[in-house]
């Protein structure tokens, strides 16, 4: 009887810390207002940032027509591609990770902002 609860309990715990890893979209699109001054996730068009619509998947800095700094296309020469674990390092203090980079974001420090963010621009239609 024991050995149930433990295990019920550890499945509900797993669940729970998944739920979290993933992320929630809806909170990401709140936090993506701190972005929405300088970019998009929903149009391929760019503003003073390139559109992060697509972003994840996406070799950096090649989205047509946006001026990347020389930083920022150094950063992606060696064929880097924006994925997760990428926008995690990069997220949170962008000027360190890419020294010159054109972005003045002085980045996220909150975890759960982070994977709510990286969920939205996964998905950013499961915001609305």
């Amino acid at each position: 009887m024991k050995l149930r609860r433990l295990t019920a309990s550890a499945a509900v715990l797993f669940s729970a810390s998944s739920a979290l890893a993933d992320g929630d979209a809806v909170a990401g699109a709140a936090v993506f207002k701190k972005c929405a001054v300088c970019h998009t996730a929903t149009e391929h068009e760019n503003h003073v940032g390139p559109s992060l619509m697509g972003v994840i998947g996406r070799p950096v800095a090649t989205v047509p027509d946006y001026n990347y700094s020389p930083a920022m296309k150094a950063f992606g020469a060696d064929g880097k591609v924006w994925d997760e674990a990428l926008l995690r390092k990069y997220l949170p203090s962008p000027q360190f990770l890419v020294k010159g980079t054109k972005m003045t974001f002085p980045g996220l420090k909150s975890d759960k902002d982070l994977e709510n963010l990286i969920a939205y621009l996964k998905s950013p239609a499961a915001a609305h």
